[in-house]
């Protein structure tokens, strides 16, 4: 009975210590991120405003695992469907920020193909 106790103790340490892989990044983080992108994505003109690159390199930080690419993926693609951003800047938003997004800005992005 000791041995028991002792093992199922174990393995709920296992769990709490080590959680099962997952996608640590929510939507709702991707959109907190790219939220002062939009009237720039739709808008927009020149180089991203300040606080859009900053918002959009906490994100390139916070995906660093195949699963929180893909949820970025998702979200980022779901959210340019409603939005429709211009493509053109869309495309160039990592690059004139100077970072590197984990998927690109598209409503037509495969995200099967990212992680």
């Amino acid at each position: 009975m000791k041995t028991q106790s002792v093992i199922v103790m174990a393995a709920f340490l296992f769990l709490i210590l080590f959680p099962s892989s997952g996608s640590a990044v929510q939507c709702s983080d991707v959109l907190k991120y790219l939220r002062p992108c939009v009237q720039y994505l739709k808008n927009g003109s020149g180089m991203p405003p300040s606080d859009c690159c900053a918002g959009a390199t906490s994100l390139s930080n916070a995906a660093t695992s195949s699963d929180d690419k893909k949820t970025v993926c998702n979200c980022i693609k779901n959210a340019a469907q409603k939005i429709n951003p211009q493509a053109q800047l869309a495309q160039s938003l990592a690059q004139n920020c100077g970072i590197t997004l984990p998927v690109p800005v598209s409503p037509n992005v495969d995200c099967t193909k990212i992680g």
